[in-house]
Parts: C-alpha cells; sequence; structure tokens
C-alpha cells in the first residue's frame, strides 16, 4: 500500500530539475515534481496543493481534498495513540503483555 501525503508548494527551487519545495504538515521538502510536470493542466504549481508519496509528486490536489486527507490522517493517527495508551492489565495482574515464550527457548 502506498500512501500519498498532502503538500502545499512553497516554492519551485529547481525549475530545470522540476524541484518543488513543499510544505508537509510544517515540515518542508524538496521533491521532485517531474511525474506532473510545472507546467499546464494538473501541474505543481506554488501555492497549489499536491500528493507527495517517495520524494515525488504524484498528483495536484484541491484544498478541499487535502484538508480532506489531512483530517482523515489525523483520525487514524488519533486511533493509533489510542490503542497505544496506558496498558491494561493482563489476566495476571501485570501490567502489559506478558512476555514472549518461545517453544523449545529460554525465555
Amino acid at each position: 500500500m502506498c500512501l500519498g501525503l498532502p503538500g502545499r508548494i512553497v516554492e519551485i527551487s529547481d525549475v530545470a530539475q522540476q524541484r518543488v519545495t513543499v510544505d508537509v504538515d510544517g515540515v518542508r521538502r524538496d521533491v521532485s515534481a517531474a511525474l506532473v510536470g510545472l507546467e499546464g493542466p494538473g501541474s505543481a504549481q506554488v501555492g497549489g496543493w499536491v500528493l507527495v508519496h517517495a520524494g515525488f509528486v504524484v498528483e495536484a490536489i484541491d484544498e478541499r481534498a487535502a484538508q480532506e486527507i489531512l483530517a482523515d490522517l489525523q483520525t487514524l493517527g488519533d486511533m493509533y495513540e489510542n490503542e497505544l495508551g496506558d496498558p491494561s492489565p493482563v489476566a495476571d495482574g501485570t501490567e502489559g503483555a506478558p512476555p514472549l515464550t518461545v517453544p523449545g527457548g529460554r525465555g
């Protein structure tokens, strides 16, 4: 599964190499826009929103889509944090999961 993160293009850092600087949730990254280009419909433009995957802009998106994706990612992050919250006691009264034992091992 691939995950594209939404980011806003803050500058075109190298026209010849089709590189742009993207702000992804407050972190600026220099990425390639070669897959979508810098001109024409669907291209990477300063101020525009894009999906970034593995150092490449893979798609130009509108702000509404970017905000929806960011909200979904926040929800997933919250769910993950809740799962990692305080460990619940196990049957023997200890905290967390019991130690892992391997058949034939020394544990």
